[in-house]
């Protein structure tokens, strides 16, 4: 006799279903064990996000559809099992808390986030804007913690608007980002601060591809890791792509990192390495090549090793060497404003060497007259 059991799991604003069907033939087939029964689970509005969290390691797909996050809480799917698929429709949204955040995390080893065609994670930042960012005033939520993925991927995610930080990435392996856009361009006007784009620590082979980044702060920041790569992206209004600052962290080590074939545009710096000065650390085999700057505001190419809490501040120390540098087809006609400096460079004695400097061409703006150290060939 032929037996059908169809089990249904209801979730609050979700929907997660699973079918098991025996043959008709006598003999019948073992199935396949339950972990390994694919699950699709679909969690949409204003339960959706506890929903999802709860139900996380009961699902191989999690779809999260026009999902609204509430007030004070993150979207927490950090408990995902192994190979889990995570997708974004339509509009995600949270609602308005002063706290640090963050607003999404999420973690685990062999997971896939995509967005799907025409989704927006949207936080509405704008709410809490007020000009200070992360140095006072309203307390602003960071918003995605990409913390401790292996060997995962995240694909076309599109993040508007963010109140503070956009993606941290911390103790990743292997984590690969594909054409994500951070569009937090109207903080040009409304008040935006530290909407940084990518701030990556203690991780490695970290690539982000095709990114766009429209923000008021770094546009990429490796503050620490190994073999990091950021390429085809497009940079706009913020600080540039940045090493650093490195110094007084648990981890002070940067260590072959690549920025390639990337636009930076209305931002105030173009190139930017910053090593605090008093600390130790390291920074080696940091390649920039194919870069085009375009008005760019302050510094077209800022290399420091007296920064401390501003740029060029005091004299540099040798603590944190910047070594085996490359910077390369460097180039934008009038790529630097008029007020603002072509290059500064600012080394400790002995600290800077190594350093491979081949067509840089920044032109439109000062020449900065103190410039300290500066290895052969680079030019300042």
């Amino acid at each position: 006799m032929t037996k059908v059991s169809l089990l249904l799991g209801a979730f609050a604003a979700s929907a997660c279903v699973q079918a098991f069907v025996v043959p008709s033939a006598p003999a019948v087939t073992q199935g396949p064990k339950l972990e390994d029964r694919a699950t699709t689970c679909t969690f949409s509005g204003s339960n959706g996000a506890s929903s999802a969290s709860k139900s996380q390691k009961s699902c191989a797909t999690i779809v999260l559809s026009n999902v609204a996050v509430p007030s004070g809480v993150t979207l927490d799917l950090s408990d995902l099992n192994d190979g889990t698929t995570v997708i974004f429709e339509g509009t995600t949204t949270w609602g308005y808390k002063e706290w640090s955040g963050p607003l999404l995390q999420i973690e685990g080893n062999h997971i896939t986030v995509q967005g799907a065609s025409g989704a927006i994670l949207n936080p509405d930042g704008a709410r809490w804007w007020d000009g200070e960012g992360s140095n006072g005033g309203k307390t602003k939520p960071k918003f995605f913690a990409a913390h401790d993925l292996t060997s995962s991927t995240i694909t076309n995610l599109n993040i508007k608007n963010t109140p503070v930080q956009a993606v941290s990435i911390n103790g990743a392996n292997g984590l690969t980002i594909n054409g994500m856009t951070i569009d937090n361009s109207a903080g040009d006007s409304g008040g935006g601060h530290n909407t940084d784009g990518f701030d990556i620590g203690s991780s490695s082979n970290v690539v982000i591809s095709g990114a766009k980044v429209y923000n008021q702060d770094d546009c990429v920041a490796v503050n620490s890791g190994t073999n990091i790569t950021f390429s085809g992206g497009l940079c706009s209004g913020g600080h540039g792509l940045s090493i650093g600052s490195v110094g007084g962290r648990d981890d002070n080590t940067v260590q072959t990192v690549t920025f390639s074939n990337s636009q930076v545009t209305k931002s105030s710096n173009g190139i930017r390495i910053k090593a605090t000065a008093g600390d130790t650390g390291t920074i080696k085999g940091v390649t920039y090549s194919g870069i085009t700057l375009s008005s760019i505001t302050s510094y077209g190419i800022l290399i420091e090793q007296n920064y401390n809490g501003g740029d060029l501040h005091g004299s540099p120390t040798s603590g944190i060497p910047i070594t085996n540098l490359i910077l390369q087809n460097i180039s934008g006609s009038g790529s630097v404003q008029s007020s603002a400096t072509n290059i500064a460079i600012v080394c400790g004695s002995g600290a800077c060497s190594n350093w491979t400097w081949n067509n840089v061409d920044v032109t439109g703006g000062k020449k900065y007259g103190s410039c300290q150290n500066v290895p052969s060939p680079a030019s300042c």
